[in-house]
């Protein structure tokens, strides 16, 4: 039988932010880095956009299709304060206008994000101008990026990708590996070095590289969770995953 309560009420398990993201299918790693990266009391909610397990433009542009559906599902009552679709080639072959459009539409109450907008805002925030780029791309993706990066006013002095063709081949290469790869293809006139993949298992071995290369690391699921968190006004100074958490952000 009903009886009268006065039941208590607060703002949930995370007040202080929400963050949506839009995951591939095929993604190993993304889910695991954010939660990994997430500060006290921001909440991380997570889709999956069904994709190929075939990475190639072709099939990164068929990403579109289904990017507002996939925003509308993300917590819709909770309401985040950021959606990200986070995939880095997709997010170029795609184009960041047009996804954060679609993002908008699927979820009009939420700041529209894509990983690549996420790079470009650590890039700049650190006032990189020269980098090389490690990816585990096929060369055609490759040379998407390269113009992309070039255009946004970076320059790129070498980019390298290992011509894998599925997600779970990316996300199946060690952290070792990628500390490996990335002091291979460093460069002494790289003012930094980007390991571009949200796919990719690179977050744990951040801190290694800079130690060794002395210089500022930026991978993609890193440089997305900084921005997000940005926008969503959280600037907590992070440790454990590079130089670019301990700025706050002047780009807003």
């Amino acid at each position: 039988m009903y009886k009268e309560r006065n039941i208590e009420f607060d703002n949930g398990r995370h007040p202080r932010a929400k963050i949506g993201f839009i995951l591939m299918s095929t993604d190993l790693a993304g889910e695991s880095d954010f939660f990994e990266m997430a500060p006290k009391d921001v909440g991380i909610h997570i889709t999956r956009l069904k994709t190929e397990d075939y990475t190639t433009v072709k099939t990164l542009s068929d990403h579109i299709n289904y990017m507002a559906d996939a925003a509308s599902r993300i917590q819709p009552d909770t309401k985040p304060n950021v959606i990200s679709y986070s995939c880095t080639s997709g997010s170029i072959v795609i184009g960041e206008e047009k996804v954060m459009n679609e993002i908008k539409k699927g979820a009009p109450y939420s700041i529209p994000m894509t990983l690549v907008t996420g790079v470009v805002d650590a890039l700049k925030e650190l006032k990189i101008k020269k980098l090389v780029v490690g990816t585990p791309y096929l060369d055609e993706i490759n040379v998407m990026e390269s113009k992309f990066l070039e255009a946004k006013g970076f320059e790129v002095l070498d980019i390298q990708g290992l011509n894998l063709e599925t997600g779970v081949s990316f996300g199946r290469v060690t952290p070792d590996y990628w500390k490996k790869f990335a002091l291979e293809i460093d460069s002494p006139k790289a003012e930094a070095i980007f390991l571009s993949c949200g796919g990719i298992r690179s977050l744990g071995v951040i801190e290694e590289i800079e130690q060794i290369s002395q210089k500022p690391v930026i991978t993609s699921n890193q440089a997305q969770m900084w921005s997000c968190l940005r926008r969503a006004g959280i600037k907590d100074k992070i440790k454990g995953f590079g130089k670019i958490f301990s700025r706050e952000g002047s780009f807003l």
